[in-house]
């Protein structure tokens, strides 16, 4: 399946950097993963909804669904299904304009807790590796 992971700036942080690089590494083993980091001058919808083209849009928000692993995996197969790319959406330190939020077919919230920006992609690179390795059956997940 394709997923294209959406974000304004890229981990600036060191722990976040080598965080994001090994599990976005390893999410290619499951699917074809595609980045875009845009500029903090371009963290607006009309940049965003841009970058996220005709996909099924995920966006990433404090106040929404939320999906254990194993759900996600379930989301995820349900949209490979589809045959349509799914582009998950991380705004800047002030989250996604509400225009963004409003296009996106899916609002997605890891915690209602707040996470610093570096650290919220990392989580999403982790928890999408999870939801991959659960698909495969891979021993990684532990419930």
């Amino acid at each position: 399946m394709k997923l294209h992971l959406i974000t304004i700036g890229s981990p600036k942080l060191a722990y976040a950097k080598t965080g994001w690089e090994e599990y976005v590494g390893r999410l290619k083993h499951f699917h074809q993963v595609r980045v875009t980091h845009l500029q903090d001058k371009h963290d607006d919808a009309t940049h965003l909804l841009e970058a996220a083209g005709n996909s099924y849009k995920v966006a990433l928000v404090i106040e929404a669904t939320q999906l254990s692993s194993p759900e996600l995996a379930n989301f995820l197969d349900k949209r490979a299904q589809e045959g349509r790319e799914v582009s998950f959406i991380i705004g800047g330190p002030e989250g996604l304009p509400p225009e963004v939020c409003s296009n996106a077919d899916l609002q997605l919230s890891f915690s209602e807790l707040t996470f610093p920006h570096d650290l919220a992609m990392v989580v999403l690179a982790e928890a999408l590796y999870r939801a991959g390795t659960i698909s495969a059956g891979h021993p990684y997940h532990r419930a």
